[in-house]
């Protein structure tokens, strides 16, 4: 998981502090925040990095429940 505010540099394949998993631009990412605002938003700074199969959850997680698929809880 990267945070959004991290998204930028640590998925640039470009980039010195990037992720070990940010090998290349065919890499496969999907974008999911609360609502899908946020990341729609995050999907296309993604894209101008040349991450073009960047993608976002649309309607966010709260879509996702909403349809009823699997939601596990995390202890704090």
């Amino acid at each position: 998981m990267v945070e959004r505010n991290e998204l930028e540099w640590r998925l640039d394949p470009r980039g010195s502090h990037r992720a070990p998993q940010a090998t290349g631009h065919d890499l496969r990412i999907v974008v999911i925040c609360n609502e899908g605002y946020a990341s729609s938003l995050a999907a296309v700074s993604l894209h101008r990095l040349g991450l073009h199969r960047a993608t976002d959850l649309v309607g966010g997680f709260q879509a996702w429940r909403a349809a009823g698929l699997p939601v596990t809880e995390q202890a704090h």
